[in-house]
């Protein structure tokens, strides 16, 4: 898991054009909005897009734990766990 939340890390500052941040730089526990990074609305959309590219994932923009799964980088990797899981079902 730890590897997945590296590479969520990065794919974050890649896709947002993050400046000045590394993957160091950001706590796996800590919020990406409202505090912590500071993402925005225009942030999640285009890290929900880089994360259906990059993991092959379904992301249900109508779920009510949507913003539960996108509140850090550890619930991030396990959701994009769970939606691996789900497709080789």
């Amino acid at each position: 898991m730890k590897n997945l939340e590296a590479e969520l890390k990065q794919l974050i500052i890649d896709t947002l054009e993050l400046e000045g941040v590394n993957p160091k730089d950001i706590a796996s526990d800590a919020p990406l909005f409202s505090g912590g990074l500071g993402l925005d609305s225009i942030d999640a959309l285009e890290l929900g897009v880089a994360l259906k590219k990059k993991y092959h994932i379904h992301i249900d923009t109508n779920s009510a734990e949507l913003a539960n799964y996108f509140a850090s980088i550890k619930t991030l990797a396990g959701f994009v766990v769970s939606q691996q899981n789900k497709s080789t079902l």
